[in-house]
């Protein structure tokens, strides 16, 4: 049976005043793509494939940046959303030169500047009580270290969801990962969470640790931004996981 259709909204199109429309397009749509065979993709306007893999890549680290910079979940969802049509734009026009640096830090410039001009012009902006000075817009390693930690996310998030989706490994066991390390449970709570003795939360924490390793190695080869990036530093979200 051939693949099935289904829909996505980040086709470029010169006519649509500037958005990302709706269009049909793949289930076979292969993510596990480079950068740069997704950005060599790109230059093909009509190839909506490319532009859903960008998407599904970038959105989710902007709008974890846009929130960490203190944003409601609406509007980091506002701002990433300008940001890829801002990067379309930029892109068709040929001023991304990505040999001048990596994809993340243009991505991350442009969302940086719609951010301080979507707070000078517009007073309605929600930002969360006590949290708009969580990242330092002024401090450009700040911005740049706040841009980092959302695709190491990025990269794990992915990471589990093939483990989850690919794999058999026991659900409860990835359950159990996931508490102790993105909920920061003990692993006495985690235990009486799951119904699990401690000694069996240990030694699932170490085999999915191990297992999303290796899976991990392979995005971040995909994540790779700048010609003879992997080579010239070791895996960041490994050294999270403690490889």
């Amino acid at each position: 049976m051939g693949p099935k259709s289904r829909e996505i909204r980040v086709e470029w199109s010169p006519h649509s005043g500037g958005v990302l429309r709706t269009v049909r397009t793949m289930d076979s749509m292969d993510l596990d793509r480079t950068t740069t065979a997704l950005l060599a993709a790109l230059h093909d306007s009509a190839n909506a494939a490319a532009w859903e893999a960008f998407d599904q890549r970038y959105r989710p680290i902007i709008v974890g940046f846009a929130r960490s910079c203190g944003l409601a979940e609406h509007d980091a969802a506002e701002l990433a959303q300008a940001t890829i049509v801002r990067f379309i734009e930029q892109y068709r026009e040929g001023k991304y030169d990505r040999e001048r640096g990596r994809l993340g830090a243009w991505l991350v410039t442009i969302a940086k500047y719609r951010l301080l001009d979507t707070r000078r012009k517009a007073s309605s902006m929600h930002i969360a009580h006590g949290e708009s000075a969580i990242v330092n817009l002024d401090d450009d390693r700040a911005v740049g270290d706040a841009y980092e930690t959302q695709r190491r996310l990025a990269i794990l998030r992915e990471a589990l969801k093939e483990l989850r989706e690919k794999t058999k490994t026991d659900p409860r066991t990835i359950r159990a990962f996931e508490l102790l390390y993105y909920h920061g449970m003990s692993v006495q709570a985690v235990a009486a969470d799951l119904g699990m003795q401690p000694q069996e939360v240990y030694l699932a924490k170490s085999r999915v640790a191990a297992r999303i390793r290796e899976i991990v190695a392979r995005i971040e080869r995909e994540f790779e931004e700048t010609p003879g990036e992997l080579e010239s530093s070791p895996s960041r979200v490994s050294a999270m996981l403690g490889g």
